[in-house]
């Protein structure tokens, strides 16, 4: 299997769902502006959000591809079945219940998540009903994560990637459609996660019937295997949890600023999940089953060559997506969401804001690839200890940003980008310092052609940007067509200049374990 290949595919579908989140995207801004109603939904839609990272995406994926992994390489397709069955209803049983208590104790979940919005008439009332709506998409997202981590370590990677367009889909018919028919509008969208929840696990139960996967309710605490990934499952969830507490608290820091923090901070999110789409989470998903059949092999010299590679593409791809995230961010703001409510004043505080997040882009995504080079080894306790590091200096670093420096919301963002540099800083640190990861030769000058291509790029932006105030008070086709061929333009110039200094695609090319 090409990497390259698998990552292209996986990229490709994850910038179609990027685009189709934009659309949608817009339309909420257009429709509903930023105030009251979003961020009550985006509070809403956050805590199922952050519970899939945590419960499935994030301390399962972790825990599970690489057992699972062992046991496609070395047991019989009647026992790998077998671990697939045992974990798959557990994991249901208990995200029924999670569901259960997320409709239950929504007020007490809002409260804790979003306490500024007690002080506001309707606020949370409008949150809890929202929560309660949302609450089962958990259930269904978490299921599709098992059924993720199953197809991709069987290498369909483009089922799952495929799997968020539906997601985005069903945002923009809720958007559309469905907010006409209810008081408050907001609901809609609401009712739209949901829907998407139960569509996507539906999309991905023909592919794992296709390969003999498709879990049967079988429940049992003796199966070894399972038991492995219960053991796992703990240190992975705590480590995750560091992750996701931490943005709760930017939440929480967030909900007693100026109302519209929230939703700028979401904005501002969104455009950085971007290039973190494509490359971040494209790359960890490709990544980690590989790595953990390198281990199972005791491949030590492909496992070390394979985070090199990684690296090397993230630093190529994700400074120059960082640099012009940062310089043309009033650009891309205002030909994406300044419509109807979302006005002049919303595209500044949420530039303000991606600024801060664009600052910790190659941390962010750095992590992704650094993070599965020790839960492919089954080692979760050094990224958990190295979170709560992160999660310590975070909140220094918010309450200089935003109480000492008086950054407000972007200083949150802020907060978030170098805590991300942090981490990804201390697990390189500790791969090379194990020995797991040694870098290849060759990246004092990979790094000198990389300073090249970045400053003819940030030439070429700065020159073809003009004010920033042109972009705020134009309108239309004027500003997509002056930054389409702003960003084409950006895009020709660095990878000509890489490729003038002797880059060439086929040196990137990297073959996974099969």
């Amino acid at each position: 299997m090409n990497l390259l290949k698998a990552l292209a595919a996986v990229s490709s579908l994850t910038l179609v769902s990027r685009i189709l989140a934009f659309v949608r995207d817009v339309l909420i801004a257009r429709i509903f502006g930023a105030g009251m109603a979003t961020d009550a939904f985006f509070v809403a839609f956050k805590l199922p959000n952050l519970l899939r990272r945590m419960f499935a995406e994030g301390a399962f994926s972790q825990a599970f591809v690489p057992i699972f992994g062992e046991y496609k390489n070395r047991k019989s397709p009647e026992e790998t079945k077998l671990l697939v069955d045992h974990v798959a209803t557990l994991l249901a049983i208990i995200l029924f219940i999670v569901t259960l208590v997320g409709i239950v104790a929504a007020p007490i979940l809002v409260y804790i998540n979003a306490p500024g919005f007690a002080k506001e008439p309707g606020k949370f009332e409008l949150t809890v009903q929202l929560l309660r709506i949302t609450s089962p998409y958990i259930f269904f997202i978490s299921l599709v994560a098992v059924a993720a981590a199953i197809l991709n370590t069987y290498n369909k990677f483009w089922v799952p990637a495929f799997a968020p367009i539906l997601l985005n889909l069903c945002f923009i018919g809720g958007a559309l459609w469905l907010a006409p028919y209810f008081d408050p509008p907001i609901l809609a969208l609401a009712w739209a996660v949901f829907i998407a929840g139960f569509v996507q696990l539906a999309f991905q139960i023909p592919f794992l019937k296709q390969i003999g996967m498709l879990p049967r309710i079988r429940f049992s605490l003796k199966d070894a295997g399972m038991r492995r990934v219960i053991r796992q499952m703990g240190p992975a969830m705590f480590g995750v949890s560091i992750a996701q507490i931490s943005l709760i608290i930017n939440t929480i820091f967030a909900s007693f600023l100026v109302a519209g923090s929230v939703s700028w901070l979401y904005y501002a999110d969104r455009l950085m999940e971007f290039p973190s789409g494509l490359l971040g989470a494209a790359l960890g998903t490709i990544l980690l089953p590989s790595l953990s059949r390198h281990h199972a092999d005791n491949s030590t010299a492909e496992y070390s060559r394979l985070l090199d590679w990684g690296l090397r593409l993230v630093f190529m791809l994700t400074l120059p997506a960082a640099l012009a995230l940062g310089m043309i961010a009033v650009p891309l703001l205002a030909t994406f969401f300044q419509h109807g409510a979302f006005v002049a004043n919303d595209v500044l505080m949420t530039r303000n804001a991606l600024v801060g997040y664009s600052v910790g882009l190659i941390g962010l995504i750095a992590v992704k690839v650094l993070a599965p080079g020790f839960y492919a080894r089954q080692d979760i306790r050094t990224p958990v200890k190295i979170g709560i590091a992160t999660l310590v200096a975070t909140q220094l670093m918010n309450l200089l940003f935003v109480f000492g420096l008086q950054l407000h919301h972007a200083g949150l963002a802020l907060a978030i980008g170098l805590g991300a540099c942090f981490n990804s800083s201390v697990l390189f640190y500790f791969l090379r310092k194990r020995g797991i990861y040694q870098p290849e030769p060759g990246w004092g000058g990979f790094f000198l052609k990389l300073c090249v291509a970045l400053l003819a790029l940030a030439l070429t932006l700065w020159l073809g940007m003009g004010g920033e105030q042109h972009w705020l008070t134009t309108h239309g086709w004027t500003r997509i067509i002056h930054l389409s061929w702003l960003v084409l333009l950006g895009v020709v110039v660095y990878f000509a200049v890489l490729f003038a200094l002797g880059f060439r695609l086929r040196d990137f090319s990297k073959r996974g374990a099969s």
